[in-house]
């Protein structure tokens, strides 16, 4: 069985769900890898509140195991703590880095992320941009923005406007899954 490690934030944890075992976008995947059976098992380290520095900080306990496949989705709540991109760029690539020198074979993919429409224009620019330049830097499947489709969406989030429902999981699991089906072949 390969491993498929999700690190994460609230959004890869399934913050607010009924069922986080069944719910969560790592639930999800699980799903789909099953109804096809592949030789996968989904390992969901989302911890919410979570930064790209508590992230790196947290990594060694979870590719203490095998990884076969490594999902990142962190950097958020950097912005929500007002912490530079540049500091988020240089932590998720310490993270990327890390993973590639301990397991040099390991498929990686990131979620991408857009921030909110009240953070100043030049700020945005500058962390939307860290995404695609550490998908293109080392070569890394890329989801452009993890919540498309979903944010903005009152129907598909909880009342806080920030966490999907099991509802908006589906969206983002419809669109995320051919990204991570095309590391399995």
């Amino acid at each position: 069985m390969k491993n498929i490690v999700f690190l994460g934030d609230s959004l890869t944890a399934g913050y607010g769900l009924q069922s986080t075992t069944t719910e969560s976008l790592p639930a999800l995947i699980q799903q789909k890898i099953n109804a096809e059976q592949l030789d996968y098992r989904i390992i969901n380290a989302g911890v919410s509140g979570d930064t790209s520095a508590g992230g790196l900080n947290r990594l060694d306990y979870w590719i203490s195991q095998p990884v076969d496949i490594f999902v990142l989705e962190l950097g958020i709540n950097d912005v929500m703590r007002g912490i530079p991109p540049q500091t988020t760029l240089k932590n998720l690539q310490g993270i990327i880095t890390k993973v590639k020198t301990k397991y040099p074979q390991v498929k990686m993919a990131l979620m991408g992320m857009e921030i909110p429409a009240f953070m100043p224009i030049a700020f945005a620019a500058q962390f939307m941009a860290i995404f695609r330049q550490l998908a293109t830097a080392n070569q890394m499947a890329f989801v452009p923005f993890f919540l498309d489709g979903v944010a903005g969406q009152a129907h598909l989030n909880l009342r806080d406007r920030i966490h999907p429902t099991a509802e908006g999981y589906q969206i983002i699991a419809a669109k995320v899954w051919p990204v991570l089906r095309q590391l399995m072949v």
